[in-house]
């Protein structure tokens, strides 16, 4: 499954089948379904990416940071530190 091209609506958000989430550009593995979580925003919502180097981050804002693909550097959105479903989780 490729996603993070939010041109239009997400049609991701609300798909909850085990899976690999990949980049829509170059394909490389970012989430696992089973970090993936139901969440109020309109993108898909995950916990954990699947490697250490799925995505790089760089900080915006204090605990707020802008994502891209670790492997072409396509935009993602955000990590957001300690807003995930759990405390101490993250929502990427």
């Amino acid at each position: 499954m490729s996603f993070c091209s939010f041109f239009c609506a997400e049609v991701f958000r609300d798909h909850f089948k085990p899976g690999i989430y990949a980049c829509s550009k170059c394909e490389y593995q970012l989430f696992s379904s089973r970090s993936k979580y139901k969440h109020s925003s309109p993108w898909p919502a995950f916990t954990e990416t699947i490697h250490k180097d799925s995505v790089s981050k760089h900080e915006e804002r204090p605990r707020i940071f802008k994502v891209r693909c670790g492997k072409c550097g396509n935009g993602l959105g955000h990590e957001f530190v300690n807003d995930g479903p759990a405390k101490g989780l993250s929502r990427f």
